[in-house]
C-alpha cells in the first residue's frame, strides 16, 4: 500500500502527553497517533455504518408495515447460545 506524507498539528500539550505515552509503552509516538487515528476512523465509520442500516430499516418499516416488536427481539436474543436457540423470527404487520 503506498503511504503519502500527512501532517497532524498538535498544541504543546497533547504533543509532551502523546510522548510521555510513547516513552512509557516503549512505542513511537508515531505509532500511537496512527493507531489512535486508525481506531477512531473505524469507529466514526462503524457508527456511519449503523445510522445507513437504521435509515434503511425505518424506510423498509414505512414501505411495507412489517416489524418485530422489543418483545419479539428479546425472546429471541434470550435464546441465542442455547440449545433451543432459533432463527430470527419473521417480521408482520
Amino acid at each position: 500500500m503506498a503511504t503519502s506524507a500527512t501532517s497532524v498539528k498538535l498544541d504543546d500539550d497533547l504533543k509532551n502527553r502523546v510522548q510521555q505515552l510513547a516513552q512509557r509503552q516503549q512505542r513511537s509516538a508515531h505509532r500511537i497517533m496512527r493507531e489512535a487515528i486508525r481506531d477512531y476512523v473505524e469507529k466514526e465509520e462503524a457508527k456511519e455504518q449503523f445510522v445507513q442500516e437504521a435509515l434503511a430499516s425505518w424506510s423498509s418499516y414505512n414501505q411495507t408495515g412489517k416489524h418485530l416488536t422489543g418483545a419479539e427481539v428479546r425472546e429471541w436474543l434470550q435464546t441465542w447460545g442455547t440449545d433451543n436457540e432459533v432463527g430470527i423470527p419473521e417480521c408482520h404487520k
